[in-house]
């Protein structure tokens, strides 16, 4: 990959993680609040599941945007996990943090909807 192209990855990632990092800061939201009201308690934990949701992907994000950083450091950026083929740079424009080709990626995909359908059938 060309070396100012890599640059610009990386910077676009270490503003991703940062943006991340104040985002999983602020945990005001998922307190709990203690509202005598019965529609007040409901909302409110709606919301705070709604949060917890966010905080989970948000999680998941970073995580992936810090192993992205350390490709960089290591030199196998852009190199798939899976199959070792290039990743197309169309793709790491779009999500610089990918760690897999598109076809890995819509494999992994397909797999896992066909796990999730036979998980469902057992139930």
């Amino acid at each position: 990959m060309i070396p100012t192209k890599l640059a610009h990855l990386r910077g676009l990632l270490e503003a991703r993680q940062a943006e991340l990092e104040a985002l999983l800061r602020n945990r005001e939201v998922i307190a709990v609040d203690l509202s005598p009201d019965i529609f007040d308690q409901i909302q409110h934990a709606a919301e705070r599941e709604m949060a917890i949701g966010n905080l989970d992907r948000h999680s998941a994000r970073l995580r992936e945007v810090r192993a992205a950083l350390r490709r960089i450091d290591l030199g196998t950026f852009g190199i798939c996990l899976d199959c070792d083929d290039e990743i197309s740079p169309k793709r790491l424009a779009a999500m610089p943090w990918a760690a897999s080709c598109l076809v890995c990626r819509e494999a992994e995909d397909r797999s896992r909807m066909s796990l999730g359908t036979v998980e469902e059938s057992l139930l």
